[in-house]
């Protein structure tokens, strides 16, 4: 799976500082908040830092794509403007948004069972389905011409980058298997995204002691 995750050439030509660690975890017993992982995110919240220029960075990659950052807000954007108050909502998601604010790094997380094909990230036509929940009930929503998007053969499973996950591939208490897309763009250093990796996996370790967990590194170079 790993190897055949792909960043389009399209991408590269708008951030060519752009790279991303992606990083599966196989067999994990993910379950409710609890202590720990509430406690995880209570301890980033107090490090958070929303001035990090990364974040900038975040906001400079929207505006390329025709995106509004104020709108639209990058993950690592929203997630440190809350970051007191972040909301628990499984073990393994408090885990990685927990080291997304702390280390002020966009990371989605997604269960890896529910892709059709590997994930790619791509410029979008402006006709692949991307499926929400609208006012309670299933729907289906479509990106922009030209928005950056992660999508595998069914469909986009994140629109803008890193700004909303579809409903079909979110992490859950019963996912067993995820994939993590850890997002760095330039100043922040390549030792920094690696350090984020460590944390997450050292994380979902605590979580699920057996979890086999592999990591690539695509673009950085």
């Amino acid at each position: 799976m790993l190897e055949r995750i792909t960043v389009d050439e399209a991408v590269r030509e708008l951030r060519p500082d752009f790279a991303v660690l992606v990083m599966t975890a196989e067999g994990l017993h993910n379950g409710p908040s609890d202590a720990a992982s509430e406690a995880w995110l209570r301890a980033a919240g107090e490090q958070a830092d929303a001035d990090d220029p990364h974040v900038e960075a975040w906001r400079e990659a929207y505006r390329a794509f025709g995106a509004k950052p104020k709108r639209t807000r990058p993950s690592v954007d929203a997630l440190l403007r809350r970051a007191e108050t972040l909301p628990a909502i499984n073990r393994v998601v408090d885990a990685y948004n927990a080291v997304s604010v702390a280390h002020a790094l966009p990371i989605g997380g997604e269960d890896l069972d529910a892709y059709q094909g590997p994930a790619r990230l791509v410029r979008a036509t402006g006709d692949e389905p991307f499926d929400v929940i609208a006012a309670g009930e299933p729907a289906v929503e479509h990106p922009d011409a030209g928005e950056v998007v992660w999508r595998d053969d069914a469909g986009v499973t994140c629109r803008r980058w890193n700004w909303r996950q579809c409903v079909r591939t979110r992490l859950t208490e019963t996912t067993k298997n995820g994939l993590f897309l850890l997002e760095r763009l330039a100043p922040y250093p390549l030792d920094r995204l690696h350090a984020a990796g460590d944390d997450l996996a050292a994380r979902l370790r605590e979580i699920s002691p057996d979890v086999r967990i592999e990591s690539r590194l695509i673009g950085g170079t």
